[in-house]
């Protein structure tokens, strides 16, 4: 147990951040093309929006979550502070594995009431992020032991044996992210995983009035248009797509049938977009959307149900006082 947060004399590791690598970069430069062939040969086409986090698109994150229209991030952050000393009464002094860590800012509250040696291990696709992030938390936090996973959720699953007891934290309101059929097989793969005695902390985004949602995703600055952009300029740097940039646009809206929000990028213009390293390419018309990504919002008695199915009961709920966003604290047992 912990044999990553320890060198082989058994002491604990350096006070700097070590990042465990758990896909080389062609690997990811070959699932990219792939995801792009795959979601373009779909009608209407769809893309994978973890692909927006190269460290461009991590930067750009970082920056639409300062923005004034953006509540979730702040939200959040506030819901943590004022529970995390009752969490970690709850949990005990449990490892924290953060999956989708991105700059780790609010996990400082974390970190700060569970005190002492803690260890943290967080989880995400762009290096350089988990790096920023890491180092950061171990100028801050100096008795905090680091252990970077570069790599997807999916990769990281079989590491929560390796580190528990834990407690999994999945912030932001990620979840919303996945489709509902992605969520589901999620909520499976993170029960199986989980050991007893383990928790998962999930930030959910809470349905609620559509100008509200539409104007986090429309922020005047124009950061998160240009967090959609980055997308295609992504796939003219490593796939060699040849897009004009300047010809596509981002449109962001609320579904109210399917209680989320959609981003689509608006192509004002016909395009060629070529994925070089399989030689595809693809013809996209004037004023065609392709699904960039989306963000669900929840009602939380319908997610109690739904986590309690894949064993995940709820232990305690946090919210704020406008009910916009919620914390669960949800601790493994036995499915339904």
């Amino acid at each position: 147990m912990y044999q990553y947060l320890h060198d082989r004399s058994g002491r604990p590791a350096r006070q700097n951040p070590r990042i465990i690598r758990l896909a080389h970069h062609t690997e990811v430069n070959r699932e990219f093309a792939e995801s792009v062939v795959r979601g373009l040969s779909r009608r209407p086409g769809r893309l994978e929006c973890r692909f927006l986090y190269d460290a461009r698109g991590s930067e750009l994150y970082e920056r639409i979550t300062e923005q004034p229209e953006y509540y979730p991030t702040r939200t959040e952050a506030g819901i943590l502070a004022g529970c995390a000393r009752r969490l970690r009464a709850i949990t005990g002094p449990v490892t924290l594995l953060e999956l989708g860590s991105g700059s780790s800012v609010k996990t400082d509250h974390l970190l700060r009431a569970w005190q002492g040696k803690a260890h943290y291990v967080p989880v995400d696709v762009s290096e350089s992020a988990l790096r920023l992030a890491g180092e950061a938390i171990c100028r801050r936090h100096p008795d905090v032991q680091v252990v970077g996973l570069n790599g997807t959720y999916e990769a990281a699953l079989p590491f929560f044996a390796e580190f528990s007891p834990l407690m999994v934290v999945f912030l932001g309101g990620t979840i919303g992210n996945l489709s509902e059929e992605e969520t589901d097989l999620f909520f499976r793969q993170v029960g199986d995983n989980l050991g007893e005695g383990d928790y998962f902390l999930l930030g959910v985004d809470l349905v609620k009035d559509r100008r509200l949602l539409e104007a986090a995703y429309n922020d005047e600055a124009g950061v998160t248009a240009a967090f959609t952009c980055n997308l295609f300029a992504r796939m003219n740097r490593e796939l060699d797509s040849g897009l004009d940039l300047s010809a596509i646009e981002h449109v962001a809206r609320w579904v109210p049938a399917r209680q989320r929000i959609e981003i689509h990028a608006r192509f004002k213009k016909r395009q060629t977009l070529r994925v070089a390293p399989f030689e595809r390419s693809f013809e996209i018309a004037r004023d065609e959307e392709i699904l960039v990504e989306i963000s669900r919002k929840f009602i939380l008695e319908e997610l109690q149900a739904d986590l309690a199915d894949h064993g995940l009961r709820t232990r305690e709920i946090f919210t704020d006082a406008q009910s916009w966003f919620a914390l669960l604290l949800l601790e493994k047992s036995s499915p339904r």
